[in-house]
C-alpha cells in the first residue's frame, strides 16, 4: 500500500465540487476537515492559504497539492478534490487545475510528510493515472485508483 492510500477514504473525496477559486476550495476542504477531524475550518484555510502565498502548489497538468501545517494534528490527513470545472492555480504550465490533493501535516512534521508530497508528485506525474482520475465518478473508485497506484520500477 502506498503512503497516500493510508490517508484517504471515500468520505475525504469530493467529486464535482463547484468552486471558482483556490479560496473557495480551501473553504470547502476546511469544512470537510472541521466536520471529520474537529479542526477549525479557519485554521485549515489559513494554513493552506498561507502556504500558497509562499508559492503556488500547482504542479501543472491540471493538478495541485496544497498543503499546510496544523497545530495539534497528530498525524497527516488528506483529502482529494475533483472540481466540476478547472480553476486558475498559478501552476508552472499556466493550465487551470481540476485535480487537487490537500495534505495537512502536524505542526512539527517529519520526513514522512516530505515522502508523502514526493509520492503525490510522482503519482500525479503519471499521465495514465491522471486520466483515470478524470474519468472516475465516485469517491470509492477514486480511493481504489489511488490505493492501487504503484511507482514505476524505473523511478
Amino acid at each position: 500500500m502506498n503512503l497516500i492510500a493510508k490517508l484517504l477514504s471515500p468520505e475525504y473525496v469530493l467529486v464535482g465540487l463547484e468552486a471558482g477559486s483556490k479560496k473557495r476550495v480551501f473553504e470547502q476542504v476546511g469544512l470537510l476537515f472541521e466536520n471529520s477531524l474537529g479542526i477549525a475550518r479557519s485554521e485549515v484555510f489559513d494554513s493552506l492559504f498561507g502556504r500558497e502565498k509562499l508559492g503556488s502548489t500547482g504542479l501543472g497538468q491540471g493538478v495541485a497539492i496544497p498543503h499546510g501545517r496544523i497545530k495539534g494534528l497528530r498525524e497527516a490527513a488528506g483529502a482529494f478534490v475533483k472540481l466540476a470545472s478547472p480553476i486558475p492555480f498559478d501552476a508552472p504550465d499556466s493550465k487551470p487545475v481540476s485535480l487537487i490533493f490537500v495534505l495537512l501535516v502536524p505542526e512539527r512534521a517529519t520526513d514522512l510528510h516530505l515522502q508523502i508530497l514526493g509520492e503525490l508528485a510522482q503519482m500525479f506525474s503519471d499521465k495514465h493515472f491522471r486520466e483515470s482520475l478524470m474519468n472516475a465518478q465516485d469517491p470509492g473508485g477514486i480511493v481504489s485508483l489511488i490505493a492501487e497506484w504503484k511507482p514505476h520500477a524505473s523511478d
